[in-house]
């Protein structure tokens, strides 16, 4: 997370929380190393090949303040000139133009200064969980738009933005019987509210509704009666980090809704392909889990439901809440949290930083790895899809994954393709970036040699020989969103460079 000081402006702040996850993806996929450091700070320098322009930046997890030589001088880069460089050096790199990328990371940034404002006065939500997973002002920091919202003005998305704390209740909708189109077990939903006879309960998301309920098959079907409008939940719900899955507290329930805006690399819709494949999904990965039993736990996206002339549009998914799944005593915090850092962050008050590591390793690795080798599980076990449990000392005691849609079946993929994207996931996306903030908080603490330990230990007692591959590899994947985006490739079509291994050499 960039520093901030109270005399900073929100244009300023802005400009500094868009222009880290930028300058990532730039210097990962695009720039080259050109010295080591120059001048006071030891700001490094790169090279941007297709224009040969030299870029120094303030290193770090986030790197900051870019500035740009010309005619021998170092000018300092605004967001603004940031997103242009950028622009111009990839049509140079891929022979390529693409107008919309630039105005998702204008977009991007103008969210942050309307999130930052509304901040302001705002009091944090007493639930440390809560708080965790509406904590992500940088959010995605690989992603050259984390945080853009479809363009829209700011008043039609601000009232349901997690980083704003929003809170709000659902849309409650009737659905005629002979309409309902659904799978697995929602029963869930029809405890939110009251039907009419003949009718079935259909909650949504009101952003949502209001982006796709002026559709003509959609208006039809309230002129039809097919749909009613039955007015709002008595319970609010909050949006979790993923801004389309709510959490009702009252009811201990996750709903997951289709959302008609483009967020990082997707428009979040909830697909008909993924929601014919839930059930055996989830269904794969919760006998998974069952079969090994320990303290890890899964949040079972448990069914949906649906109109069947808006199938997609108007889909909601039930997913498990947390009472029953978090072990008793412990408070569970969403991992992409701990790398950006909130208030009450276990990070921020530790002894002793070496053991929460190796108790970090101990509950998020084995459990992924177990998945794959015993069961061909590949769970999608990046930050934001893990939940870590502390218990009352800020220690880890437990891991929990979700996201159904996110998980990869063997043989469905290759087995290389689903070793290569947990890799991804759990190594690159989650333990380096949990791993950074660490070694930030508390320059010289030991991060590889655990992770070395932790993958030989899993390795040895699954006989799972890609591990040994693993830690001999020179290269890890990173993904390379920025020119995902730029060459309009499908947001599923992971691509990947290969970025240092830094556990590799470790001694053990």
């Amino acid at each position: 997370m960039p520093a901030m000081h109270p005399r900073d402006g929100v244009g300023e702040a802005a400009d500094a929380y868009a222009a880290a996850p930028l300058l990532n993806c730039l210097l990962r996929e695009v720039a080259e190393p050109a010295a080591e450091s120059e001048g006071p700070g030891g700001r490094r320098v790169y090279r941007l090949p297709a224009g040969g322009r030299l870029l120094r930046v303030r290193g770090g997890r986030r790197p900051a303040e870019p500035e740009l030589c010309t005619a021998g001088i170092w000018q300092r880069l605004s967001h603004a000139e940031l997103v242009k460089l950028t622009a111009e050096e990839l049509r140079r790199h891929t022979g390529l133009s693409n107008s919309e990328l630039p105005t998702e990371m204008t977009d991007s940034r103008d969210a942050v200064a309307a999130i930052l404002s509304a901040r302001e006065g705002l009091t944090p939500p007493p639930d440390p969980y809560r708080r965790s997973e509406q904590s992500l002002i940088t959010g995605h920091p690989y992603h050259p738009a984390p945080k853009a919202r479809g363009g829209g003005p700011v008043a039609g998305w601000l009232p349901y933005a997690p980083e704003a704390y929003a809170d709000f209740p659902l849309v409650l909708l009737g659905l005629r019987e002979d309409a309902v189109a659904e799978e697995g077990d929602t029963r869930a939903l029809d405890a939110l509210g009251e039907a009419p006879p003949g009718y079935r309960l259909l909650p949504a998301h009101p952003w949502q509704l209001d982006l796709v309920g002026t559709r003509p098959e959609i208006r039809e079907a309230f002129a039809d009666g097919r749909l009613v409008r039955l007015g709002r939940s008595a319970s609010p719900a909050w949006p979790t980090a993923a801004i389309r899955t709510l959490y009702v507290p009252d009811a201990d329930l996750f709903v997951k809704f289709s959302l008609d805006v483009r967020i990082t690399n997707d428009i979040r819709r909830l697909w008909r392909h993924d929601l014919l494949e839930l059930r055996h999904t989830d269904e794969a990965v919760r006998s998974a889990f069952a079969a090994e039993g320990g303290s890890a736990a899964w949040l079972s996206d448990r069914g949906y439901r649906t109109a069947d002339f808006a199938f997609e549009e108007l889909a909601v998914l039930v997913r498990d809440g947390l009472r029953e799944q978090v072990a008793p005593g412990a408070t569970p915090l969403l991992a992409a949290a701990l790398t950006e850092g909130f208030e009450g962050s276990p990070l921020d008050t530790l002894t002793d930083p070496a053991a929460w590591w190796t108790a970090y390793l101990r509950q998020v690795v084995p459990p992924v790895l177990t998945l794959f080798a015993r069961h061909g599980v590949v769970l999608e076990a990046h930050l934001q899809n893990t939940v870590v449990a502390v218990d009352t000392d800020g220690m880890p005691v437990q891991a929990l994954f979700r996201d159904a849609e996110g998980v990869k079946l063997l043989p469905d993929v290759t087995r290389a393709a689903g070793w290569e994207r947990l890799v991804y996931c759990l190594v690159v996306n989650n333990l380096l970036e949990i791993a950074g903030a660490l070694g930030e908080r508390y320059p010289g603490t030991e991060l590889w040699a655990p992770v070395r330990r932790e993958l030989i230990r899993c390795g040895r007692g699954l006989r799972l020989p890609e591990v040994e591959e693993l830690l001999s590899s020179p290269g890890l994947p990173g993904k390379t969103n920025l020119l995902l985006r730029w060459t309009g490739a499908d947001g599923a079509d992971a691509r990947y460079l290969p970025l240092p291994n830094p556990f590799r050499t470790t001694n053990t």
